[in-house]
Order: structure tokens, then C-alpha cells, then sequence
């Protein structure tokens, strides 16, 4: 708040500027009237006043002090009347004026604040101060407000609409003087204490509630919800959209090779990877059919019988090495193909 500049008597001195002071009448209990100091550097500046025209001057009873000099002074004030007052530097006067201390009124905050809940509004009452022509101010604010909200009305009963009980509430009242009554120098009262309230109770602190708040539950149930669905009606599609159109199989996947080294040539690849020769066809699309000399698979036994009169092995090896007498493994059958003479046993095969 801006001080008002009140001079009179004689001008500053070179180096002086203007004294500048303010007047706060504490609710007619006290009056504190400070000036600035760097209108008189380093020097101790006198207060004086009078409540009333005939009575003489009297000294501040309680100055203000700063840095060791005065820049200041409170008194005791019984209800309103005009407050002459005087400031001097040493038995030079700076300053005198006379103003009723109601201009000044900064009235005490209301207190006992009560509430009285009716569906989604609340009536504040509290304790009325002694003064006429005063407004009260109701500020509230949620935990989800960012600012706060204000309602006034000419008497400490304010309804306030429009609010969840659910939620937790601040509340809090002060009390400013009309202008047209007291004039535009008056200051509004210090807040009250806040109060904290919700669903009908006083509660101690709000901070408790603004970390699960209600509609953030349901927010986060119903989103929660929602990705389900989704995902349920992504999988129900996927497995309509499979019944309705059977996925083909790839043959590259069942026929490796198939297109990258024979280009879907499907009986080169069948000749490159099992060894089945092409079939040779007739004019007339008939395969044709060669006879060739069947071969005689004769089993032999391994020890046959020599022949009676015939010469023996021994002689024959001498008359011709090369004919010597063929021994086989035992243990299985010789079979002859052609000029060839093989031994076989039960776990093998051959194959023509």
C-alpha cells in the first residue's frame, strides 16, 4: 500500500526529500503510524499527538525502531475519533495532520467459522464484527482448483452453490470496510484460518485426498475396461476373419527349394532332390515299356557239395592259380546276378 505524502510547515532541507507516512487503525484497538526513514537519514525523528482538540500533545508512548532510529509509533486507540499528530526533527516540525482513524480501518478477521451442508451447497457463517457498512469475503477452493473462488455477502452468511460434497474443500473468510462508507485508504482484514471440509465434516487436511481422488478411480476402471474390450474384439475378429478365410499354405515353406533354385519348376526340383529321373512318353501319351533280359537271382549255398571224380581244390590250385576255390563269410546266403556272386544276410537288401 502506498503511503500518503503529507507536508507541512517548512520545506526539506538540501538533501531531504519529501517524509512520507502511514496510518493503520488495527480495528479502533491500536494506531501505528510509520514514515520513511531516508527522508531524514540517520536522524531520530519526535511524535506527538492528541485524540482531542483541548488536550494537549502527548509523546509516542512506543516507537518504531530501525537500525537505531525511529521510523515510527503505535497507540492505543478507543474506538474512533480525529488523531492530530505532529513530526519534528529536533524542534524543527516536518509534518502535521489531523484525520479521523476510521479512513484507516483494517478490521480484525472473522472467526468460528461453521457450516451448514444442504445437498451441493453450503452456508458459511461466522462471528460479525462490532462495525457497520462491512462486506465478508468467502474464498473456497477444491484440491482439484487451481485458484480460489469467492462469494461475499453484507452479513457473515454467505451461501456458496454448486459444490460436491465428495470433495475435500478449503475455506476462508475476511472482512473489507465499503468505500462509500470509510473511503479508499482502509485496509481488508488478514485472512481467517483455513478450514477444511468434506462430505459434511470438518476434517484436519485435504493433502490425504488429493492422492486418490474418486474420479480418478473410476477414470482409470473405466479405461482399464475399455483396453479389455479392445482386446477382446481385436481376438474375436482375428478368429472370424480366420473361419471366413482360411489362411493358404505357403508352399516355399513346404517345398524348400523349390522357388529359389528351380523357379517353381516343380519336376526339376523333384529330379534334383530325390533322384527321379523324367519319364519318357510315347506320341500317343503312353509311357513306354522296355523288356529287357531278366536277370536270374539264383541263391547258392556256401558250402556246396564237391562233385565225385572231380579234382580237388588243391589241384586245381595248382594246375590255375586264378582258380582258386571261393570262400565266404558264414552266416549267410550267395546269390548270384549275372557273373557276380554276392553274400547277403538277413539285414540286407539290394536294390536293382
Amino acid at each position: 500500500r502506498s503511503f500518503s505524502v503529507l507536508s507541512t510547515g517548512p520545506g526539506p532541507k538540501a538533501g531531504e526529500g519529501p517524509l512520507q507516512v502511514q496510518i493503520i487503525n488495527f480495528n479502533f484497538k491500536t494506531v501505528q503510524v510509520t514514515w520513511n526513514s531516508s527522508g531524514s537519514p540517520g536522524a531520530n525523528l519526535t511524535f506527538s499527538y492528541s485524540f482531542r482538540p483541548n488536550e494537549g500533545d502527548s509523546s509516542c508512548p512506543e516507537y518504531i525502531l530501525e537500525d537505531g532510529h525511529t521510523v515510527g509509533c503505535v497507540l492505543q486507540a478507543e474506538g474512533d475519533g480525529i488523531l492530530s499528530f505532529s513530526i519534528r526533527r529536533g524542534t524543527r516540525p516536518l509534518l502535521a495532520k489531523s484525520q479521523w482513524i476510521s479512513s484507516y480501518l483494517k478490521p480484525d478477521p472473522p472467526g468460528d467459522l461453521t457450516f451448514r451442508w444442504h445437498e451441493e451447497a453450503v452456508t458459511v457463517t461466522c462471528s460479525e464484527l462490532p462495525h457497520k457498512s462491512l462486506l465478508y469475503e468467502i474464498q473456497y477452493k477444491s484440491t482439484f482448483d487451481p485458484e480460489w473462488q469467492a462469494e461475499e455477502g453484507r452479513s457473515c452468511n454467505v451461501s456458496i452453490p454448486g459444490l460436491d460434497p465428495d470433495k475435500c474443500y478449503f475455506f476462508r473468510a475476511r472482512a473489507r470496510t465499503m468505500e462509500a462508507a470509510y473511503g479508499p485508504d482502509t485496509y481488508p482484514s488478514d485472512w481467517s484460518e483455513v478450514a477444511h471440509q468434506q462430505r459434511g465434516r470438518r476434517r484436519d487436511s485435504c493433502q490425504e485426498q488429493r492422492l486418490f481422488p474418486r474420479f480418478v478411480l473410476i477414470s482409470g476402471a473405466v479405461a482399464f475396461l475399455t483396453v479389455v474390450l479392445l482386446l477382446v474384439s481385436l481376438w474375436k475378429l482375428r478368429r472370424v476373419k480366420k473361419l471366413l478365410m482360411p489362411s493358404v499354405p505357403d508352399p516355399k515353406f513346404t517345398f524348400p527349394g523349390l522357388f529359389e533354385s528351380h523357379r517353381g519348376n516343380f519336376q526339376e526340383w523333384i529330379k534334383d532332390t530325390q533322384n527321379v529321373a523324367s519319364l519318357n512318353k510315347t506320341d500317343d501319351g503312353e509311357q513306354e515299356c522296355f523288356l529287357e533280359e531278366a536277370l536270374e537271382v539264383q541263391p547258392a549255398k556256401a558250402e556246396a557239395e564237391t562233385p565225385t571224380g572231380t579234382p580237388t581244390g588243391e589241384e586245381e590250385a595248382a594246375a590255375d592259380p586264378s582258380q582258386l576255390p571261393r570262400r565266404f563269410p558264414p552266416g549267410g546266403e550267395a546269390v548270384s546276378l549275372g557273373d557276380f556272386t554276392f553274400v547277403m544276410t538277413d539285414n540286407s537288401y539290394m536294390m536293382l
